[in-house]
């Protein structure tokens, strides 16, 4: 069977057809990730929540609906869902495809099972690929049309521009050639043979690692996404394959965790610990027995003055993300942030990634630090031409570390530059001399920072960080390397 192109129908908009239903997309910057309400009269379904789950109650209650089903499209990965939650505080019937194993009271779904709220009929397709319970959603209003849909909700089934990776259930026996299988099977006949016109909604967009080449776009249609999306030109079974297969990176190391949190059910917010003042002497000792303290702040705050041994992961971008991907899942974390709001925030940013061993926070900061009369840390940050300037002196013994991707690597580095992403650093470090400068760069300063105070807590002196990464490198017009 070929994934090939159908007749492209004309694109229209749930604007233009002036659909009764109520349909959202709430979509989280931080974990790229969408979630959806959608329904009629007075109840509504909401679609993989997040793990805080007030914003879908004030969803529903804003247009005087109940809650009354939460789908979860798969057992994510990516972040700790909030459907145990959300069923307890509502009485909502949860449903998850029946391959699951979930261990908590859910409706087990099988191909063509339905919801009807009012003219609004959702019916699941089982889509397996990216896990082995995958499902998709179609959503019909029955005041246009009985058997056409107007929207699919396509988990992390179809993004737009990509598709599901087909590597993160190891665990479970699969092997990521037989779940590329069961995705090109799924894609084919599930997916592929809607009408062009039916509007697109995914779990995910750019940034998120259950896929690779995602869009920016947060919305698309069939038809377009035949036309654009390069996993979905025609191609052989064995040759889509071995393009979904082929240079994975390792998955972020908590998806198995927060996996295995998603299969039980994760505890409410207001169930976990609530968070500790500590004054300095009390994160010193925290520190020295292993706890990891952990900097908030942004990269030039981080690098004037830091607690010694703490790592940089700014809450300004992708913060529970990277913490999940740097941090093991379990460690005990001790907060540093400018104020008390910043450390709410975190602590319910870390819980979206299943990270709830917060030991407590630095009460006033690193103000409080120095008030005690201890000392600081310090990570040299340096611009994109002062990095120019050094590199150019060949008595110099500067090495210039990139962390990104090696897909962003190979597009487009600093001359000479190594190429260890961030998430390897600290395993890799025994590639690098601890005692030799060493330059580090990402594409704006966030990741490589995080590299820098990682390896800061293993004893590796003379670091920079450099700041504006590769976009201010290019920007400037400095010379660029691009793999072959």
């Amino acid at each position: 069977m070929h994934l090939g192109l159908g007749k492209l129908g004309a694109i229209i908009t749930s604007t233009q057809l002036e659909i009764a239903m109520q349909f959202q997309q709430i979509y989280l910057d931080c974990l790229a990730q969408a979630s959806y309400l959608v329904g009629d009269g007075d109840e509504c379904a909401i679609v993989d929540p997040r793990r805080d789950v007030e914003v879908y109650l004030e969803a529903a209650a804003a247009r005087g609906m109940t809650i009354s089903h939460v789908i979860e499209t798969h057992l994510h990965a990516d972040f700790v869902s909030g459907h145990v939650e959300l069923a307890r505080r509502t009485g909502a019937q949860i449903h998850l495809g029946h391959l699951a194993g979930a261990e908590f009271e859910h409706q087990a779904v099988h191909d063509g099972d339905e919801i009807v709220m009012g003219d609004v009929l959702l019916r699941f397709l089982e889509t397996p690929g990216h896990t082995p319970e995958s499902l998709c959603v179609l959503i019909f209003d029955r005041s246009q049309s009985d058997d056409k849909p107007v929207k699919v909700l396509t988990g992390d089934t179809l993004f737009i521009g990509d598709v599901g990776r087909p590597d993160l259930v190891g665990s479970q026996g699969y092997s990521a050639e037989q779940m590329a299988g069961m995705l090109y099977d799924s894609l084919a006949t599930k997916l592929l043979v809607l009408p062009d016109e039916t509007e697109v909604y995914p779990g995910h967009g750019a940034g998120s690692a259950c896929g690779r080449n995602m869009s920016t776009e947060r919305s698309s249609t069939i038809g377009a996404q035949k036309l654009a999306n390069l996993a979905l030109q025609p191609m052989q079974r064995d040759a889509f394959i071995a393009m979904q297969t082929a240079g994975l990176a390792a998955p972020p190391r908590y998806f198995s965790h927060s996996a295995a949190l998603n299969k039980q059910g994760a505890k409410a917010l207001d169930e976990l610990p609530q968070q500790v003042a500590l004054d300095a002497d009390q994160v010193a000792e925290l520190s020295s027995s292993g706890s990891i303290v952990l900097d908030l702040r942004d990269a030039g705050a981080f690098g004037a003055g830091h607690v010694p041994g703490s790592v940089n992961i700014g809450l300004d971008g992708n913060f529970a993300p990277w913490v999940g991907g740097l941090v093991d899942v379990g460690a005990s974390l001790v907060l540093v942030a400018d104020s008390d709001e910043s450390v709410a925030q975190a602590v319910t940013r870390l819980a979206r990634v299943g990270h709830e061993a917060v030991a407590g926070y630095l009460a006033g900061g690193v103000s409080a630090w120095t008030a005690a009369g201890r000392e600081l840390a310090t990570l040299q940050q340096i611009t994109v031409d002062e990095l120019a300037e050094r590199l150019a002196d060949s008595a110099d013994a500067l090495t210039v570390l990139d962390v990104r991707q090696p897909g962003e690597h190979d597009c487009g580095h600093v001359p000479g530059a190594l190429n260890v992403p961030v998430r390897e650093v600290e395993d890799r470090r025994d590639e690098l001399d601890p005692e030799r400068p060493l330059a580090l760069i990402c594409a704006s300063g966030y990741r490589s920072s995080a590299a820098a105070s990682q390896l800061a807590r293993h004893g590796f002196t003379g670091l920079l960080n450099v700041v504006g990464g590769t976009i201010g490198w290019v920007e400037a017009g400095h010379a660029v390397a691009e793999e072959a």
